[in-house]
């Protein structure tokens, strides 16, 4: 025989727990475990989130407070007035640093044939002078070099200060030196 369930009882909350399935009551577990974990993750990135705002402004603190303190230099650390000596010393530096390096580079290589090989580039700022260390494989094509310098708007007196040929070296090149004036085209 097969059983017959009958129930008279009103429904009630009690009621529905005690007829509810196991299956329910897994799932109910499971629901409050879950929530129960995604409140502590929440409440520990807020705690974590506090920190990292706590720290931020503590840098920009320490920023503002070592900005206020580089402008107002201390007694020892300003400056000394400059005597004559140093201030040609530090002009000299100046002129050097301020070389048109682009200008005078890009002049030298436009001049520069393949036949001439460019050993040392040394400007004197005070003079306006580039003395240009080179070699090249005969005297003609050092003269050559030496004209197409000449030729070029950068430089003003173009001459040849110096050369040699090499004998140790088997090809025996022609090593000269070449003093250029420049000047602003």
């Amino acid at each position: 025989m097969k059983r017959v369930r009958l129930d008279f009882a009103p429904p009630s909350l009690r009621r529905t727990l005690y007829l509810a399935p196991a299956w329910a009551w897994v799932t109910a577990l499971g629901a409050a475990a879950l929530c129960l974990t995604a409140l502590v993750q929440v409440l520990d990135y807020r705690e974590a989130r506090e920190e990292v705002d706590a720290q931020w402004a503590a840098i920009r603190d320490r920023a503002a407070a070592s900005q206020v303190q580089a402008a107002v230099p201390p007694l020892a650390t300003r400056a000394a007035p400059v005597g004559a000596q140093q201030a040609v010393a530090v002009n000299a530096a100046i002129m050097q640093l301020n070389l048109p390096w682009r200008a005078l580079h890009d002049a030298v290589r436009s001049a520069t044939p393949a036949n001439v090989a460019l050993l040392a580039l040394e400007p004197d700022a005070k003079k306006r002078v580039l003395r240009i260390t080179a070699e090249a494989r005969s005297s003609d094509d050092m003269l050559a070099y030496v004209a197409a310098l000449g030729r070029e708007e950068w430089f003003g007196a173009v001459t040849l200060a110096r050369h040699e040929v090499q004998e140790q070296d088997p090809n025996r090149p022609v090593r000269f030196q070449v003093d250029a004036e420049w000047g602003t085209p």
